[in-house]
């Protein structure tokens, strides 16, 4: 049974989306974008050598698209208990350091915490207002 090379390249986009779902990173996914331009120029007629030139340019070019789309829009900070549930919840401080982080267990896991209410931290029952990547923010609950 002999493929074409628009169904290699169909079959490369279907393992790359696969992979994609085990892995949640969105680059994979620009790479079957590459790919299933690829299957286009195929089916267009073009030979070999065109097929991987517009594969190779496009999934470059969405990967790099991706990658400064998220270097520019920074560290997430969510604040929107719609968006993350984690805000509005209660977690206990034991020790703050002495540039207002802290180490919380939270959920059964080690986080990182930082102060962003008013005063000097103190240890205690606090909210989380925001989560920034992994870190919790957290304000002192008051008395």
């Amino acid at each position: 049974m002999d493929l074409d090379d628009a169904t290699l390249w169909w079959l490369a986009t279907a393992a790359l989306v696969l992979a994609e779902l085990a892995s949640g990173t969105f680059y994979l996914l620009m790479l079957a974008l590459g790919t299933m331009a690829g299957a286009l120029a195929a089916h267009a007629g073009l030979g070999f050598t065109a097929q991987l030139v517009v594969a190779a340019l496009l999934g470059s070019a969405a990967t790099v698209a991706l990658w400064h789309q998220r270097r520019r829009r920074g560290t997430a900070l969510s604040r929107d208990r719609n968006l993350h549930l984690d805000v509005g919840e209660r977690v206990r401080v034991e020790h703050w350091d002495a540039d207002g982080q802290a180490l919380v267990r939270y959920r059964g896991a080690s986080w990182q915490a930082r102060h962003v209410g008013p005063g000097v931290p103190t240890p205690g029952e606090h909210l989380i207002r925001a989560v920034e990547g992994n870190r919790l923010l957290l304000e002192r609950i008051a008395a």
